[in-house]
């Protein structure tokens, strides 16, 4: 576990001195120098004493009981609940971030909630979810934290699910992955323009995320791609990234076609028009991606499972709520026998749609 130093402050590893005297964080590709006291981007971590240190350990702006499909994962225990919080702050700067007010706090104040990792993975088992998603902001900033509810987890017999951007060096990915069971990757886009001009990052990190979770772990992942009106969803665009994630993480990954809406500092762009997610959706089926997705909209037909085989309906979904389930015990179609990719109990959870926020005091 990680050894505190300072009410809510961790020690970390991941980070090395310059001869000039300030400190690199080397948690993500930011590698941000900073100056005693001075902390980075993500806000989270910090130059004190000539090392970097976590400052918002087993605080959270929030916990809730949620449906996993919300994360999303289609493929991963649907219908089931679980137990999700974050912190505070975050690694990329996201113009468009639906979730500024959290991921850009710069108030500690934001992480009102207290939680030890040993309690997080008592009160998720107490209140009957199959798992616990690391979400709100980018579970990377917060490593430490997770990775002790992750291992707190796991002794209990509970899932961990990272929400991610994917935006994190070589070394702690693998600390980090090797604790988790599940992910969704925010794959924001298929453009090193858009990613160095909107979100202050860079393209490739993210890639090689992909590839090593696919080819160097056993961990289940999705990706979610919010689409923004004239900024990432072309045509030529939309057909270079599909056909990349086929050709190097395989057919059977799911992607989510997300609607953008106005927020933060990118309120000048409409909200996505629904015939974009269907047209994404159509460039990635057509390109070899068994399973695609849209969200934040309501389509039914576009929401559910279907069969890659023969074509029949698998798992039926209106909004969060499973309407239908056609695989059995094996995960596999009842209709032609073919495994369906990804973990799915003998059957459904019955969740459905509702969130509840938890009292961790």
């Amino acid at each position: 576990m990680t050894r505190f130093i300072a009410h809510d402050t961790v020690t970390t590893k991941y980070w090395h001195l310059l001869e000039d005297g300030r400190v690199q964080c080397d948690v993500c590709p930011r590698f941000c120098k900073l100056h005693e006291g001075q902390r980075g981007l993500c806000f989270v971590r910090q130059n004190l004493g000539s090392q970097i240190v976590m400052t918002s350990y087993g605080r959270s702006s929030g916990f809730a009981i949620d449906p996993i499909e919300k994360k999303p994962l289609n493929h991963f225990l649907p219908g089931s609940a679980i137990f999700s919080f974050g912190t505070a702050g975050c690694n990329l700067a996201c113009k468009f971030c639906q979730n500024w007010d959290i991921s850009k706090s710069r108030e500690m104040d934001t992480l009102m909630s207290r939680a030890e990792p040993d309690i997080i993975a008592k009160t998720a088992l107490e209140q009957g979810c199959s798992s616990v998603a690391y979400t709100y902001n980018d579970p990377v900033i917060f490593h430490e934290y997770a990775i002790d509810t992750a291992q707190a987890c796991r002794e209990l017999g509970l899932k961990s699910v990272a929400v991610s951007a994917g935006y994190v060096c070589p070394e702690p990915r693998a600390e980090f992955y090797q604790w988790m069971d599940a992910a969704n990757i925010d794959l924001k886009a298929f453009s090193e323009d858009f990613y160095y001009k909107i979100t202050g990052g860079h393209l490739q990190p993210v890639l090689e995320t992909l590839q090593y979770l696919k080819h160097e772990t056993q961990v289940w992942f999705e990706l979610t791609t919010l689409i923004i009106p004239g900024e990432n969803d072309s045509d030529a665009e939309l057909e270079a990234m599909t056909q990349w994630v086929v050709e190097n993480l395989g057919s059977e990954v799911p992607i989510h076609f997300s609607a953008f809406h106005p927020d933060w500092k990118m309120t000048d762009k409409p909200c996505t028009p629904v015939s974009s997610l269907l047209r994404a959706r159509s460039i990635a089926i057509k390109n070899g991606v068994r399973y695609a997705y849209v969200g934040n909209v309501h389509d039914k037909q576009a929401e559910s499972t279907y069969c890659h085989a023969c074509g029949e309906l698998l798992i039926g979904r209106d909004w969060y709520v499973l309407s239908d389930w056609n695989l059995d015990g094996e995960g596999s179609c009842r209709f032609c026998g073919v495994k369906c990719s990804g973990l799915f109990a003998s059957q459904p959870g019955a969740w459905r749609a509702k969130r509840r926020p938890v009292r961790m005091d």
